[in-house]
């Protein structure tokens, strides 16, 4: 191959990596643009007031602290084997769980956590189907594959 050859191959592999990283971008922009919507998205909307309602709520603050403490004690005697205080406070962090999961603001956030992921699921399968048409993705085939080799 000529050297003249050479240089117009690297400039069109050049040029193809370029097409690549515009399409790149462009997929980064897309996605930011999906994040923005889905960040004002209904269900959002009440995750973020559940959170800030439970951040403001002084007894669900003194539970997770006390549950953290609580668990940093088990980690501590769990070093020292200490079977029978890792099981006292277990048991002591269970009632902390059942007090805190007692408060409706809690039910409240855990389900708009759950709507949030039900949504994220919604838009992955809707790209994933999408994607699919386009690509067989199970293959891992072009659709259009085939006529590269005529």
């Amino acid at each position: 191959m000529t050297e003249e050859r050479l240089q117009q191959t690297e400039l069109q592999s050049a040029a193809r990596q370029h097409d690549h990283l515009v399409n790149r971008d462009m997929i980064l922009a897309k996605a930011k643009e999906l994040a923005g919507i889905l960040g004002n998205s209904e269900e959002v909307q009440l995750f973020r007031k559940a959170e800030e309602k439970i951040r403001d709520h002084q007894r669900i603050q003194q539970l997770i602290a006390t549950m953290k403490k609580k668990q940093k004690e088990i980690v501590a005697f769990e070093s020292l084997k200490n079977q029978k205080m890792i099981a006292q406070i277990e048991a002591e962090l269970q009632e902390l769980q059942e007090e805190l999961d007692g408060i409706p603001i809690v039910t409240e956030f855990q389900q708009s956590q759950v709507e949030i992921n039900e949504l994220l699921q919604m838009v992955i399968m809707a790209i994933r189907d999408t994607i699919a048409e386009k690509v067989n993705v199970e293959e891992g085939k072009s659709t259009s594959a085939s006529n590269c080799s005529d």
